[in-house]
């Protein structure tokens, strides 16, 4: 209940003149600073509204004096980071692989580009890491079915793999079993065969003779292959679909014949460029 106005004993301060059950309020005012701050706040704010966008409408919402907004900033700043960018694409575009090995900011830039590529155009079949998985090739190896040097793996980019790109790396390899060139008995001979050329089943010579008459042409004689061809080294141990007797049977008697796009005809040149440069480097690039 109000009473009158007198001093604290104890705080030497005084009371409001407000009591309650025999306990009085002290007249305690706010910090100077902090009712200032409060003030300023509030100037804040009314600058803001002025300024900025802020109050919402039935239509939508105030301008501002200075018509700022996020998108617009957001369309600004994208566009200064392109123009820088394409000073860069430009240059890659109008140079050569060992010029831009040569010049270290370059080299940088259009690898940093490849990796951003990569991620969106090739990380869903090789990974991440570009490491592969079944029936996608690990491009961290020095493994290569169609050459691992600079201009090999760009054209491979660039006009993919049995597609239906002119320029396309397009040969196959037969169905010897399904399409009846071998016995079941004669696939699992060469499948032998093959295996024992990486130490792991033991060769017949029925097998030996089978590999002679219908592999020699593409794998070569002694089995490792030829790059011009796209056929893969079968010594090595290195397996794109599995190196099981199953899996290996399985390649022979129905053949293994993926698809590439022929990323050129979806991504610019200098794109194309930045992605081999990257490929190159994750540890297989010869």
């Amino acid at each position: 209940m109000p009473t009158k106005i007198e001093k604290d004993s104890i705080s030497g301060r005084d009371t409001t003149g407000h009591e309650w059950d025999g306990v009085k309020e002290l007249n305690t005012p706010l910090p100077t600073w902090w009712v200032y701050t409060f003030y300023a706040t509030i100037l804040f704010a009314i600058a803001y509204c002025v300024l900025y966008p802020a109050i919402p409408s039935l239509s939508g919402h105030t301008t501002g004096l200075l018509g700022y907004t996020n998108r617009a900033a957001l369309t600004q700043s994208l566009a200064e980071q392109n123009r820088e960018r394409a000073k860069f694409v430009d240059r890659i575009r109008a140079s050569s692989f060992d010029q831009i090995r040569k010049d270290p900011e370059l080299f940088n830039f259009a690898v940093s580009g490849g990796r951003s590529a990569f991620q969106t155009t090739c990380m869903q079949c090789h990974g991440a890491g570009g490491a592969g998985s079944t029936g996608f090739p690990n491009l961290a190896d020095d493994d290569w079915l169609w050459g691992g040097k600079i201009d090999q793996i760009h054209q491979t980019i660039q006009y993919g793999i049995r597609n239906s790109n002119d320029k396309s790396r397009n040969t196959l390899m037969p169905r010897f079993g399904a399409d009846g060139l071998l016995t079941s008995q004669q696939v699992g001979q060469v499948t032998d065969y093959v295996l024992s050329l990486s130490g792991k089943a033991k060769a017949t010579p029925e097998g030996a003779k089978i590999f002679q008459e219908q592999c020699v042409a593409c794998h070569q004689a002694d089995g490792k292959g030829n790059q011009e061809m796209g056929a893969p080294n079968l010594t090595d141990g290195l397996w794109l679909y599995g190196g099981s007797r199953d899996a290996v049977y399985r390649t022979i008697f129905y053949a293994r014949n993926g698809s590439m796009p022929a990323w050129g005809e979806r991504l610019d040149d200098a794109t194309i460029k930045m992605l081999a440069l990257y490929v190159h480097t994750l540890g297989g690039g010869k």
